[in-house]
């Protein structure tokens, strides 16, 4: 028999972590894997580690997606019921420098974690995308109804690639699949190459903050713990199939296969001069500001629509910047002894 263990992927990672956590606190079983490669400080990523390792109901698989025996073979033993993937090759702008990176992580990663889903009957993939697929699109909010087929990076266009991978395995093998579009996840534990967490340390350690097209950009800001409420709730609602869907007026965001996807935000957008200010506010110093023109890969600005999440789970965020920001800045501080 199988023993019913949760598989989350990239578990040393930001997002991974925080809903192992969730997971865990709630008192299911989960297999946490992650290749913790170097991509940032690898010992932030123990740190997360040894904090879930605490549980008796976490265990550890050190590997990396793109070997396909080795994924095979955890797949094979285990028979995940429900596997979320959330290790990724992340960021826009190393993509421009490090494009073989996307290719390995994102999109042989991910064909194994698909076959592995298929030969174990998986009763429910949930797996991460990003708020980058909507790429040149200006219409606001973002919805999961809109066409997403002009990304501006590798990075967005290896994530609209994952979603049409599942949605291929989900008609072909009838695998319930999840697509989760994060939109600028932060708090606690998150990651160095993030705006937030670069903010805070320039502002510590008094050294000037980029602010890419002026400082003229709105992001739809999303609290960790949100999200990972958001997923956890989601894991019971697999995908069905939409038996209204139509090939003649097709919704991008569902399926005749079990596949959907869903906007994970926020649903109202900052300015990031006004989350430069908040940080300045908790760390009690002004920030030096460098205004940089707009880089490659950039959008001006986020904001999704989450009306179904809302409607399906009955979801919606509840952390505001200001809190959250709070929440972020004592956890910086206390990792850091300041």
């Amino acid at each position: 028999m199988p023993d019913h263990k949760i598989l989350v992927t990239g578990a040393a990672g930001f997002i991974g972590f925080h809903v192992a956590q969730r997971l865990l606190s709630a008192g299911r079983a989960v297999v946490g894997l992650d290749s913790v490669n170097d991509y940032y400080d690898p010992k932030l990523k123990e740190a997360r580690l040894d904090l879930l390792k605490h549980n008796p109901n976490f265990s550890f698989v050190k590997l990396d997606l793109a070997n396909r025996a080795a994924t095979s073979l955890l797949f094979a033993q285990h028979r995940f019921p429900v596997v979320i993937h959330l290790a990724a090759q992340a960021g826009v702008r190393y993509s421009l420098q490090h494009p073989h990176a996307y290719i390995d992580a994102n999109i042989e990663g991910f064909i194994n974690v698909l076959e592995g889903c298929r030969h174990n009957d998986c009763k429910h993939l949930l797996f991460a995308s990003s708020s980058s697929v909507y790429g040149a699109n200006t219409k606001l909010p973002f919805s999961v109804q809109d066409n997403v087929d002009h990304p501006v990076s590798l990075y967005a266009a290896s994530k609209k690639a994952n979603e049409l991978m599942a949605h291929a395995y989900s008609h072909l093998y009838r695998i319930p699949a999840t697509g989760l579009r994060f939109f600028t996840v932060y708090g606690p534990w998150g990651r160095p190459d993030m705006a937030m967490f670069l903010f805070a340390k320039a502002i510590v350690e008094g050294k000037p903050i980029k602010l890419f097209n002026h400082g003229n950009m709105r992001r739809d800001f999303t609290f960790v713990e949100d999200v990972s409420e958001a997923v956890a709730r989601l894991i019971d609602h697999p995908p069905r199939g939409n038996p209204e869907w139509s090939g003649e007026t097709p919704d991008p965001a569902t399926s005749t296969a079990p596949w959907k996807i869903y906007n994970i935000g926020n649903n109202n957008p900052e300015d990031l001069m006004h989350v430069v200010s908040l940080l300045e506010q908790e760390f009690g110093r002004k920030a030096a500001k460098e205004m940089l023109p707009m880089q490659p890969g950039d959008v001006p600005a986020t904001y999704a629509d989450i009306d179904d999440l809302a409607r399906e789970i009955g979801f919606r965020p509840t952390t505001t910047i200001e809190n959250g920001i709070a929440r972020f800045a004592k956890w910086y501080r206390d990792y850091h002894n300041l």
